[in-house]
């Protein structure tokens, strides 16, 4: 296959270390990695001062008050909370795991894997939203992903003479529990939206950015295209935001308490970059 030759020559190097997960026999438990790269953003209690730059003598910048909105404080503590203590000293309540002896290099196949099932969430994700009256805010905003990835699906098998698979077991399940939590609470549901997308602006670039070089010649799928993605995410905040404000004290905690499910669900399928699923 095209592209073997620049995965050995480049190695995954930190990529793997990242992307590794560990597993146990009820499932995919959180790495320190898999949070780090699936948490929607290393939100900032004080988002001012976020980005870095700036604040030296004379320096002009201005620090902005902390954001005290439902996002930036009990999403973001619930995330937090799901670091380690090395990345989040402060906050951060899980343990450093092992690293693995030798870093997993993924195939294009592991790749295609980990496209398909990622679009068969994506899929559930504009299903259920479109479907739903309370969700309709959250239709046609920008983040939907299911075209790019049709595109790039494609794509991949095309270039790279591969043959399709199959939904796997990973993105078949997080799509099946994406409709039994929305059946029972569009706030718990609206964890696992906010966090699956927000991710894939985040995190998720930095892993496309990585499978690029080592598997794609560098090429920018279709996945990692937004428009004018800040102004999309400003405007989602601000309607989550606003969702969250009328929602009563047990709504909120319905969607905090999702956290941990949706960082596995989409921790799951990370796996495949990982080796960590290497069946389908």
């Amino acid at each position: 296959m095209k592209g073997t030759t620049i995965i050995k020559n480049l190695g995954l190097t930190g990529a793997a270390i990242l992307l590794a997960s560990t597993e146990r026999s009820d499932g995919f438990v959180l790495s320190p990695s898999l949070v780090t790269f699936f948490a929607p953003t290393h939100l900032s209690a004080h988002p001012g001062k976020a980005g870095g730059g700036g604040g030296g003598p004379g320096s002009s910048v201005v620090d902005s008050p902390p954001d005290t909105g439902f996002i930036a404080t009990e999403l973001r503590g619930a995330a937090m909370r799901l670091h380690t203590r090395a990345q989040a000293p402060k906050e951060g309540e899980r343990e450093v795991p092992k690293e693995p002896a030798e870093p997993y290099v993924p195939t294009h196949m592991d790749y295609l894997k980990f496209l398909v099932d990622s679009r068969h969430v994506y899929a559930a994700l504009e299903d259920i939203v479109n479907e739903m009256p309370e969700l309709e805010v959250y239709r046609n905003n920008g983040l939907e992903r299911v075209k790019g990835l049709d595109i790039d699906i494609e794509w991949m098998a095309s270039e790279y003479d591969l043959e399709i698979p199959h939904v796997g077991s990973a993105g078949l399940s997080y799509a099946e529990k994406l409709r039994d939590v929305a059946k029972e609470s569009v706030p718990a549901f609206m964890c696992h939206y906010y966090n699956y997308y927000f991710a894939h602006t985040a995190g998720g670039r930095m892993i496309g950015l990585q499978m690029a070089s080592l598997l794609l010649n560098k090429k920018t799928l279709e996945f990692y295209k937004w428009g004018d993605l800040n102004a999309i995410k400003a405007k989602v905040k601000g309607d989550i935001e606003d969702m969250a404000d009328k929602w009563s004290r047990e709504e909120k905690d319905d969607c905090v308490d999702q956290t941990a499910a949706a960082f596995m669900g989409g921790g799951a399928i990370n796996g495949y970059l990982s080796g960590g699923r290497s069946g389908h």
